[in-house]
């Protein structure tokens, strides 16, 4: 059975839809006291795929009293899919005396099942921290779909260096256009000033790609500097769409044409769906 966290039930709706497997109903209860409570009544399967995105410090106890609730209602085999997850960026004791969150969150996920599935972590080395099998699978390659099929002499621009490979691969599928990337100067965890390399923008359609957009300060300062070299449209296309505070303002009163995001994390701009790359992992496994 599909068992849904409560903030991804249209994704797991959506994969238990196309794999014909049942989809739990899951009741979501908090206490007086802030406790929180999940409960799985109709659970009845051998195997649960618990299909959560740890987007907050509630959505992580939810998948472990999800994974607990399974196994107290019978499953043998529990897989647990989190398509996004949090505290992913304090992948290390950056100062002494600092936890390293992601891996402690890891390991902490990983009691109570069997296989965890991530869907485009921000940091590579994440899957080290679980103590179970994990598989990494990216859904970039889903964001063209969305794009128009007319975009002219496209420009597929990443926010930084680190950035061009899932541009690339972004490109790749949408089949034409050229990449490149912004220079970067990071100032602090949130002032970030951004450079223009030397490409010739005028009257193009320019995609920014990214993992992540969290604030929106450096996408809609990149729409800004776009605008201001000539581009014809500017799209912003990313994995994740955090959109905290006032992302969506900032992006819209600079100007961005379209905003693309899968449903890793469930917003008005996900228009794609991660649902075919988790379905994949269930039919092989």
């Amino acid at each position: 059975m599909i068992v849904p966290g409560s903030a991804s039930q249209a994704l797991a709706a959506a994969v238990a839809k196309a794999q014909s497997i049942p989809l739990a109903t899951v009741h979501y209860q908090q206490f007086p006291d802030g406790e929180r409570l999940c409960r799985v009544a109709d659970f009845d399967s051998d195997t649960a795929v618990i299909i959560g995105s740890a987007e907050s410090d509630r959505a992580w106890i939810e998948l472990l009293q999800l994974q607990d609730a399974v196994r107290e209602a019978g499953a043998e085999r529990v897989v647990t899919v989190i398509p996004y997850m949090s505290y992913a960026r304090q992948d290390q004791a950056f100062k002494f005396g600092e936890p390293n969150s992601a891996r402690a969150m890891a390991r902490a996920v990983s009691t109570t099942t069997d296989h965890i599935i991530l869907i485009d972590p921000h940091e590579d080395n994440l899957d080290s921290y679980f103590d179970v099998p994990v598989n990494i699978y990216s859904t970039a390659h889903l964001l063209a779909d969305a794009l128009p099929t007319t975009l002219c002499d496209p420009l597929f621009l990443a926010p930084d260096a680190g950035a061009v490979e899932l541009a690339t691969r972004v490109r790749d599928s949408y089949g034409s256009g050229k990449t490149d990337y912004f220079l970067k100067t990071r100032h602090s965890g949130e002032e970030v000033d951004l450079t223009m390399r030397d490409t010739e923008l005028s009257d193009r359609d320019v995609v920014v790609v990214d993992d992540i957009i969290a604030t929106g300060s450096t996408l809609s300062q990149a729409v800004d500097l776009l605008n201001d070299a000539g581009a014809s449209r500017v799209f912003a296309t990313c994995i994740h769409p955090l959109l905290v505070q006032n992302a969506r303002t900032k992006l819209e009163t600079a100007g961005v044409e379209q905003i693309i995001a899968t449903d890793t994390l469930e917003r008005d701009v996900s228009v794609v769906s991660a649902a075919p790359v988790i379905g994949a992992f269930l039919e092989g496994s």
